[in-house]
């Protein structure tokens, strides 16, 4: 018997799972009908609810997720949610929901949260950052009718299900983490087999702040999930939790969600004199840029986009000595493909320097140098990236802050962002 509930598997350039969403939905009874990016939004108004599968949208430029939550679709689905339909984003597809604001569920749909880079610690010891992948056990941490995605599981129950993603951790202001806990919005947490847990690896496999596995909004039918239910038989109940909210009428929650969201400004850059900075530039074509590029000039900016990977060194002792052998070593740069490059001095270009506000990859290639290579004299390294903004026509000044309010080179909960003159 053909099942009455049609599910919207959105699919975006880049998207590699769904295979096992169709097979997941299939297995609980539920209809899947794949639906691409390009496809006419509206059509999506004929479906009972939605997932968006993971993988690698726009190959995860700039930023994992930020390219498909500007796609018009995005757009669609928020009017969907708004008639209560339930919508499923897993791994890339969580991170989309977050870069849209579809989750926690802001006025406006304000981001709020940022899916930052892993990073794996042990005894105060960086261990790893980056993509992960490991099987990870989930305790249910809400009460069953909470969620759309929760409702065939009961509170505490564990289910072990695969994790893949490298850009997985959950972060926010601790003032927006103890709303979402007092509205009961943090939905799975990470665990050990006994259900406790403790903020370390490997049981928090990626880092995330109070080993958050996934969030909901705060009404209850969207739901952002970093690990992979869809690859196994142990995350159906999530699935079926989602057709019995669809057969229930949509029964969403009457929780707000109210925090003041500080506004994020562009500071000017500066460096001491004890730090060298290296702006790397490619010497092949820079798809990533290219790619941002394209989606300021689809958004209405007409301007040239450059972009190098900036790194802040900090030494003591015998800086040229020092600097020779982490160039040496290949840490930093490619000699193959990359070399240290100049700053984009001129009046039609702004640079904008972001950096991860927890920079674990600059921490990560400190004590790789320091202990690896032997290296003596390192104090600190940050990594960040520059953005560089010009216009074909007209003044960049008058369309900056427009720009940077799309979110699209810096989530302002996660990095830092500097204009450098």
């Amino acid at each position: 018997m053909q099942s009455d509930i049609n599910i919207g598997i959105i699919q975006f350039p880049g998207s590699n799972t769904e295979r096992e969403t169709i097979m997941a939905c299939n297995r609980v009874g539920m209809k899947p009908i794949e639906f691409l990016w390009n496809e006419n939004p509206k059509n999506l108004s004929n479906l009972n609810g939605y997932i968006i599968v993971g993988g690698f949208s726009y190959e995860d430029r700039s930023r994992a997720g930020v390219i498909a939550a500007l796609d018009p679709i995005m757009k669609q689905l928020a009017i969907e949610s708004n008639k209560n339909k339930p919508i499923l984003g897993i791994c890339n597809g969580a991170q989309i929901l977050v870069e849209s604001g579809l989750v926690p569920g802001f006025k406006n749909n304000q981001v709020g949260i940022a899916l930052a880079d892993n990073k794996r610690i042990k005894n105060g010891q960086v261990l790893g950052v980056g993509y992960y992948n490991t099987w990870a056990k989930l305790k249910m941490n809400s009460e069953p009718k909470r969620c759309a995605f929760t409702r065939s599981l009961k509170k505490d129950q564990i289910i072990k299900i695969p994790l893949a993603h490298g850009e997985g951790r959950f972060d926010m202001p601790e003032s927006l983490l103890d709303n979402i806990i007092i509205n009961d919005q943090a939905v799975y947490l990470y665990c050990d087999e006994k259900g406790n847990t403790p903020n370390e690896f490997p049981i928090n496999p990626n880092g995330s702040l109070y080993n958050l596995a996934a969030v909901c909004n705060n009404k209850g039918n969207i739901m952002a999930i970093m690990p992979h239910p869809e690859r196994t038989e142990n995350g159906d109940q999530i699935f079926s939790s989602m057709k019995e909210f669809i057969k229930m009428g949509n029964p969403i929650t009457n929780h707000v969600l109210v925090h003041n969201q500080e506004s994020s400004s562009l500071k000017d850059y500066s460096i001491d004199d004890s730090c060298t900075e290296w702006l790397v530039n490619m010497i092949i074509t820079d798809n990533e840029a290219t790619s941002v590029q394209n989606m300021f000039i689809q958004l209405g900016y007409d301007i040239v986009l450059t972009r190098q990977t900036h790194w802040e060194i900090k030494t003591v002792g015998k800086r040229e000595n020092i600097l020779k052998k982490i160039e040496a070593s290949g840490e930093l740069y490619n000699s193959n493909k990359e070399f240290i490059g100049e700053r984009e001095a001129n009046e039609a270009t702004i640079s904008i320097l972001v950096h991860q506000k927890e920079d674990m990859h600059g921490r990560l290639k400190k004590e790789s140098l320091t202990d690896r290579f032997q290296i003596d004299g390192l104090v600190k390294i940050k990594r960040g990236v520059v953005w560089n903004l010009s216009t074909k026509r007209g003044n960049i000044e008058t369309v900056i802050n427009e720009i940077l309010e799309t979110n699209i080179l810096f989530n302002p909960l996660s990095h830092e962002c500097y204009r450098i003159n």
